[in-house]
C-alpha cells in the first residue's frame, strides 16, 4: 500500500501525502523524541522533516525504501536543530509508553534518571544510532543504510555508546534512597 501512496504523493497528490503523514507521523516523532529528548523539538522537528520529504519526494529515487528515506531526512533534521539551538538542554518530559510500571517505582525512576543522565551526554550520532536500533528494532545493517554510514561505522558508534551508557549507569545517582520521612511531632 505505501508504495502506492509513495507513487501518488510523488506526482503531486496532496491526499496520498496526507497519508503519509498520517500514516508515518507517530513513529518519526518517536525518533525525533528519542534523539532529541525534547517533545516539542522533536515535534518541530517531524514537521519539519514531512516539509523536507514533501519538498523533495519528486526528485527522490528508490520509492521502495520510503522509510529507510524518511528515518534519513528524520536524523538530519534533528541534527540540525540541536546545531542551531547551541544551548539546548533536553528536558525530562516523559512519553507515555516510557513511564515506568514496575512495582518498585522508586527504583525504577532512578534507574531511568541514571540512564537519561547517561543518554544526555552521548553525542547526537552515538545517540542516534541508539535509538534506530534499540527503539526501532533496527539491524546494524539498517542503521547504516539509513544514516548513509558504512557498517562498521554503525557498528563503532553503537559500541561506544553503550559502553558510556553503561559507565553512566554505574555512577551513583544523586539520590539513591527514597527521601527520609520527617517525623511530626505531636
Amino acid at each position: 500500500m505505501d508504495q502506492h501512496v509513495v507513487a501518488e504523493a510523488r506526482r503531486g497528490d496532496t491526499g496520498a501525502f496526507d497519508s503519509l503523514v498520517v500514516g508515518h507521523h507517530h513513529r518519526l516523532f518517536r525518533v525525533a523524541h528519542g534523539i532529541l529528548r525534547d517533545s516539542h523539538l522533536a515535534e518541530d522537528a517531524t514537521q519539519q522533516a514531512f516539509l523536507d520529504i514533501w519538498r523533495d519526494i519528486r526528485r527522490w529515487r528508490d520509492r521502495a525504501k520510503f522509510e529507510a528515506w524518511s528515518y534519513r531526512v528524520l536524523v538530519r533534521v534533528c541534527h540540525a536543530e540541536v546545531k542551531r539551538r547551541r544551548d539546548w538542554v533536553p528536558d525530562t518530559e516523559l512519553l507515555p509508553t516510557e513511564v515506568p510500571l514496575a512495582s518498585d517505582q522508586f527504583g525504577a525512576v532512578v534507574q531511568r534518571d541514571q540512564l537519561e543522565r547517561g543518554f544526555r551526554q552521548l553525542s547526537l550520532d552515538h545517540r542516534t544510532v541508539i535509538v534506530l536500533h534499540h527503539l526501532l528494532d533496527m539491524t546494524l545493517e539498517t542503521v547504516a543504510e539509513t544514516l548513509d554510514i558504512p557498517l562498521g561505522t554503525a557498528h563503532s558508534r553503537l559500541s561506544r555508546a553503550m559502553q558510556a551508557l553503561r559507565a553512566a549507569m554505574q555512577q551513583p545517582s544523586p539520590s539513591t534512597s527514597p527521601p527520609a520521612r520527617q517525623e511530626v511531632a505531636p
